[in-house]
């Protein structure tokens, strides 16, 4: 299944989830992105906000939202409540999709990849990346990079440019050598989903400020699949006018 969690609280962009793109709301890009991936049995949003349960209630109908507490401190969190409410009515998942309700640019065939991962029964956790094409994409501190072993798994994610290379100008390192960018969309397996919520936060995630390295420190295996579609994410009201202007793109 797919949670798509969302909340109205956004520090930078309050009320983002409902801020219309292309005259519908940004949550709803990435619910449709769900429902029309085929192998995802069930997609809902995951919420502590009122004004987003009533909208998508209203629209998509009951089964399509869940009230969560307004305590947790990531997504994540907030996609292990909605699967241990499910199991506790006797609903059960193979796989879980954490799937960020501000990136409305999500194309199911990334979905779809996710979902494949799991055909390896030593999967546990899935994400994708995507090539970093210009310097200033890689310099930024904004895009997190990953390098990965050569059966794909994840050996870190940083917020520097990784891997660093000695003796050669930065702006050269694009240059015979490959950089890729993290698509912070996340699969678990159920039983996964629900130990990684009971972990503490650890030395490198609380230095990085990226969960995902928590779950690499813990022993997880994090499969890594690569995608040329680079998504579009949306943190400030800025960012919403320019994916105004990528989807008139598309549109042409």
């Amino acid at each position: 299944m797919a949670v798509i969690p969302a909340r109205y609280a956004s520090t930078r962009f309050p009320g983002k989830p409902l801020a219309l793109l292309g005259g519908k709301p940004i949550v709803d890009y990435a619910y449709a992105a769900a429902q029309a991936t085929p192998g995802i049995a069930a997609a809902v949003v995951a919420t502590d906000d009122e004004r987003i349960f009533s909208h998508m209630e209203q629209t998509f109908g009951k089964d399509s939202v869940m009230m969560t507490s307004p305590n947790h401190q990531s997504g994540t969190d907030r996609c292990g409540e909605v699967l241990a409410k499910l199991q506790a009515r006797g609903e059960n998942y193979d796989v879980v999709i954490n799937l960020q309700g501000d990136e409305p640019f999500v194309e199911a065939a990334q979905l779809t990849a996710l979902v494949e991962c799991f055909d390896s029964p030593e999967v546990e956790i899935a994400t994708l990346k995507t090539r970093i094409r210009s310097v200033a994409e890689l310099l930024s501190p904004n895009n997190v990079k990953v390098v990965c072993a050569a059966d794909g798994s994840a050996l870190y994610f940083s917020r520097q440019p990784i891997p660093f290379r000695r003796g050669v100008d930065t702006e050269a390192w694009l240059d015979g050598a490959e950089y890729y960018k993290h698509v912070g969309i996340y699969a678990f397996r159920s039983r996964t989903l629900a130990e990684v919520c009971r972990l503490e936060v650890s030395p490198l995630e609380r230095c990085e400020k990226l969960e995902q390295l928590r779950w690499l420190e813990a022993g997880y295996r994090i499969a890594v699949r690569v995608t040329e579609h680079a998504n579009v994410g949306i943190d400030t009201p800025e960012d919403l006018a320019a994916a105004e202007q990528e989807l008139k793109k598309e549109k042409e």
